[in-house]
């Protein structure tokens, strides 16, 4: 199966639609190395987006290129409210 081809304006749109959501992060740091945690989108500007943990170990803010989406090293979705 052929996967729909994304681009970056429309991966820019779906993460507008996170602003100010509390989101599930899942990167992809190489080397079969990944990191997952929760955080609430505080920043969506022209370049890149910012991603506030829930956890106290991150210390501030985390960014992300919408390029970084694009290329499936960073997967964010709307997290489910328990």
């Amino acid at each position: 199966m052929i996967k729909p081809a994304k681009n970056l304006n429309r991966v820019k749109e779906e993460i507008k639609n996170f602003y100010k959501q509390d989101v599930f992060v899942h990167v992809n740091l190489g080397r079969n190395k990944t990191a997952e945690f929760t955080g609430k989108l505080t920043g969506v500007y022209p370049a890149l987006f910012t991603v506030l943990p829930d956890d106290k170990n991150y210390r501030g803010k985390t960014s992300y290129s919408y390029s970084e989406i694009l290329c499936g090293n960073v997967q964010i979705c709307a997290r489910k409210n328990s």
